[in-house]
């Protein structure tokens, strides 16, 4: 029955960016040997420009194929889409792009004539991947910022968007008086992307509101009063969204609070605000993040109040489909 049920699913070649090492070694360890890790000399002429080679090259002819790429910064993109783009041409049966987080979600509006959408724009990049000899690429998301975006990449790719939210809802069962936790949403978008996939926890929705030159967090619906609240969201940047509503919500009585967001992208180190005194002392008790961005995990270790919510075996299945 096991021969049968293992012969029925696909051996993947899973090739990665240098940033996203780890988690690849996490996703092969979830495969049951399913998935092989692959590797790639990444290298810089002397002007800076990548000098890459793909090893191996001519032995994953026929190979279903994958890549876990980490657009953590535009310094690095060019040189994993060198790779992306050489990667269905070398005859391989089938090829997918993880790109757990995409980075450019929450640039996906234009507000007035002259603002650029760049999210626009590397969905039309993501699109132009090369046919494979099995048909379109498919490319994994986890949690893209806007449900819109997905209409913004072309037929040549097929996105499947996955959640990191399974995750937090297993880790919210093995809490302590899990029966008392509340989901809190910072904000009406917040509620759209999640709403559903929490229904059985009961909500509180903030909401933000202009007083003057600045926008403070209000209290929009539910009651937090005497419960463990956990803000969820789809990433973090500065923070201070969520430190605001952490406020709010004590203010309303909250026993505890902790947050949850997919992707921890904090630039210039901004997730230094939550650790220390500011932490899990007087202000959240947990914080939930995936390991979508790896520069991220590895700065952060294992400080309080953060706790890393592996995406692992979700790639792991993913890579199945």
């Amino acid at each position: 029955m096991e021969k049968k049920e293992k012969a029925g699913k696909k051996q993947v070649l899973l090739f990665h960016c240098v940033e996203s090492e780890e988690l690849a070694r996490k996703v092969a360890d979830h495969s049951d040997g399913l998935i092989q890790l692959q590797s790639i000399k990444w290298r810089s002429f002397d002007d800076g420009f990548p000098n890459l080679f793909i090893n191996n090259a001519q032995d994953i002819r026929g190979q279903h194929v994958a890549f876990l790429a980490s657009f953590s910064s535009p310094s690095v993109i060019f040189e994993q889409l060198s790779v992306i783009y050489a990667l269905p041409r070398l005859f391989v049966a089938s090829f997918t792009l993880v790109l757990a987080y995409f980075p450019t979600g929450s640039f996906e509006r234009m507000e007035e004539e002259g603002d650029v959408a760049t999210a626009f724009t590397m969905a039309r990049i993501l699109s132009n991947i090369p046919i494979s000899r099995g048909g379109p690429t498919s490319l994994v998301i986890y949690d893209i910022h806007a449900l819109q975006e997905r209409f913004y990449f072309g037929d040549h790719v097929l996105p499947l968007f996955e959640t990191g939210i399974p995750l937090l809802k297993r880790r919210l069962c093995e809490l302590p008086e899990s029966e008392k936790v509340v989901v809190a949403f910072p904000d009406d978008g917040a509620w759209k992307r999640f709403h559903k996939l929490l229904d059985n926890f009961p909500a509180v929705v903030c909401t933000k509101v202009r007083e003057g030159d600045k926008r403070i967090v209000r209290l929009k619906e539910g009651n937090p009063s005497g419960c463990h609240v956990v803000i969820v969201d789809d990433l973090v940047q500065s923070g201070g969204t969520l430190i605001e509503c952490q406020k709010v919500l004590a203010a309303n009585g909250a026993a505890k609070v902790s947050a949850y967001v997919t992707h921890a992208v904090f630039p210039k180190r901004s997730w230094e605000r939550f650790t220390g005194n500011g932490g899990s002392d007087k202000g959240f008790t947990y914080f939930w993040i995936t390991d979508s961005c790896p520069h991220t995990v590895k700065a952060i270790g294992n400080q309080a109040p953060f706790e890393v919510l592996s995406l692992a075996g979700s790639i792991a299945d993913a890579l199945q489909i």
